[in-house]
C-alpha cells in the first residue's frame, strides 16, 4: 500500500532525525530529509492535503537542524519556504494544534536564519510566528508545547536584543526563558530544562556586560554550571562545549571585577 509505506518513511524520517539532533554530525540528519523527502512522492497535496503538510512541517524541522549545523543559509531558507507550504493546508480553522506547530517550526526556521544573515527582519517574523503560535497552544492546554514555544521566542529576542542597544528585547527575552521554565522543570523534561539554561545563560550575558552588573553575570554562571552535565550526559556535544566555554570566560570576567556588589567593571576596565 503506497499511502503505509509513506507512512513508514515519516516515522523512520522522524527517528532519524531525532538520532541526529543527538549526534554529532549531518548523516542522520540528511537521511532524516532523504525520508522525508521520499515520503512525499506519495503523500502528495493533491491526494492526501493534511498528511503532505504534516511530511513538510516535519521536514522544515530536518531541514533547520541540518543548516544549523552548516554554514550557509540554503537548507535554512528551504526550511522556511517548507513551514510555509505546510501552513498552507494546515490553516488555523481546519486543525489549530496543527497550525501552531507549524508556526512553531516556522519560527523556528527563521530565528536560525535571521540569526545566521544577522537579519533583524527575519527574527522580527519568527516573534510573530511564536506568538501565532501561543494563541492556540496555550499553557492549559499545551503546556509543554506552549513552554517550547515561549523558549523559542526568548532566543528570538534575545538575538534581536544583541544586535539593538538598550536592554528591553533582552529583558524579554529573560521573561520569555523563565515563563518556559515554570512548565520545563528539570524533573520533567531534563534536555528541554537545559536547553532552555543554557539560552538564559546567554542572555545573562548579554543583559550584564551591557549594564556592567556582577549580579547578571554570576546568574548566567549558575545558568551554564547546571546545564552543562545535563547536555553532556545526552551527547550534546555543541551546547556542552559553549557552557563549558562561557563557563570558563565567566569566571575569568567576575575573578577580574574590582567593583561594588550589583556592579561589575569592563574587562581590562
Amino acid at each position: 500500500m503506497p499511502l503505509q509505506w509513506a507512512a513508514a518513511e515519516n516515522n523512520l524520517a522522524i527517528a532519524l532525525e531525532e538520532l541526529g539532533e543527538r549526534g554529532i554530525g549531518t548523516a542522520w540528519l540528511e537521511q532524516a530529509v532523504a525520508a522525508y523527502r521520499a515520503a512525499l512522492e506519495e503523500r502528495r497535496r493533491d491526494r492526501v492535503p493534511l498528511d503532505w503538510a504534516a511530511t513538510q512541517s516535519n521536514l522544515s524541522v530536518a531541514l533547520r537542524i541540518l543548516g544549523e549545523r552548516e554554514s550557509g543559509t540554503a537548507h535554512l531558507e528551504e526550511a522556511v519556504a517548507v513551514s510555509r507550504a505546510a501552513l498552507e493546508e494546515r490553516t488555523r480553522d481546519r486543525v489549530p494544534l496543527a497550525w501552531a506547530e507549524s508556526q512553531m517550526n516556522l519560527g523556528n526556521a527563521l530565528r536560525a536564519l535571521g540569526e545566521r544573515e544577522s537579519d533583524p527582519a527575519h527574527l522580527e517574523e519568527a516573534v510573530a510566528a511564536y506568538r501565532l503560535a501561543l494563541q492556540e497552544d496555550t499553557r492549559d492546554r499545551m503546556p509543554l508545547e506552549w513552554a517550547a514555544i515561549q523558549s523559542g521566542l526568548g532566543t528570538a529576542l534575545r538575538i534581536l536584543g544583541e544586535q539593538e542597544s538598550g536592554a528591553a528585547r533582552l529583558e524579554e527575552a529573560l521573561t520569555a526563558y523563565s515563563t518556559a521554565l515554570e512548565e520545563q522543570t528539570r524533573d520533567r523534561v531534563p534536555l528541554d530544562w537545559a536547553r532552555t539554561q543554557l539560552n538564559m545563560g546567554l542572555g545573562l550575558v548579554a543583559l550584564g556586560e551591557r549594564e556592567h552588573s556582577a549580579d547578571r553575570l554570576n546568574e548566567a554562571l549558575t545558568c551554564f554550571q547546571q546545564a552543562m552535565p545535563t547536555l553532556a550526559a545526552v551527547g550534546l556535544t555543541d551546547e556542552s562545549k559553549t557552557a563549558d566555554r562561557m563557563i570558563g570566560r565567566l569566571k575569568d570576567e567576575l575573578a577580574k571585577t574590582t567593583a561594588t556588589p550589583g556592579q561589575a567593571t569592563k574587562p581590562g576596565g
